[in-house]
């Protein structure tokens, strides 16, 4: 695939221009974020990560009573929709004030791809912490239709960190180990495709409108 990184946005791009006007209306309609469905990618083809598995990615306040869980998927453009239109809304209502605990899972169900973005993200995980982690999620679903080794090195190098070792993470399927866990969590929690978004114990539609009411409701 190739590995080239897209140009940073800037302040006035279309696509930044556009995620403002979708959430100053309201965020996204279901149909929109109509997901990615499980089925295409059954496993890894990597030499695998064995050993211990890491904890669970966490935003905003860990002991909060609400907890919001995301399964995602690195190569879904459904994800990619979610995490960059109705994320922001979320992190600065409900994240950032520590309303809820925000939890990322993995749920790679695209391609090979998805199972080698994971891994780079929890390299970077492993190596700096859940912030970092996210912030690296995030350059990931703006440079999505890039996502490969070149990429995943380059992303990390910008956020100061080893990008040979990033991107060596990612080839090896480094946290296949941490990746198939939290797919089978997923699994277990009746999960069929991505963005999947649980408030609570309920399953609820992954829009602004949707999870924002799920979460004053609870």
């Amino acid at each position: 695939m190739n590995g080239n990184r897209e140009p940073a946005e800037s302040a006035g791009s279309p696509r930044l221009n556009r995620r403002r006007a979708l959430l100053g209306i309201g965020g996204l309609t279901a149909s929109t974020l109509a997901g990615c469905l499980g089925g295409a990618s059954s496993g890894s083809n990597g030499s695998g990560g064995g050993g211990d598995t890491l904890p669970t990615p966490v935003q905003g306040d860990p002991e909060a009573s609400t907890t919001v869980t995301v399964f995602e998927d690195f190569a879904c453009p459904h994800c990619q929709t979610y995490v960059l239109d109705v994320l922001p809304t979320l992190a600065s209502q409900y994240i950032e004030p520590g309303k809820i605990r925000y939890e990322h899972y993995d749920f790679p169900v695209v391609n090979d791809t998805s199972w080698r973005a994971a891994s780079a993200a929890r390299a970077v995980q492993q190596r700096t912490g859940a912030k970092q982690f996210f912030k690296y999620a995030t350059a990931l679903y703006e440079n999505q239709s890039s996502l490969g080794s070149k990429t995943y090195a380059s992303l990390a190098k910008e956020m100061d960190l080893d990008g040979s070792a990033v991107r060596k993470a990612a080839e090896n399927q480094a946290h296949e180990s941490t990746v198939s866990a939290n797919k089978q969590t997923g699994k277990d929690r009746g999960v069929e495709g991505t963005p999947t978004v649980f408030v609570g114990d309920k399953t609820v539609e992954p829009t602004v409108e949707a999870i924002s009411s799920a979460i004053e409701s609870a």
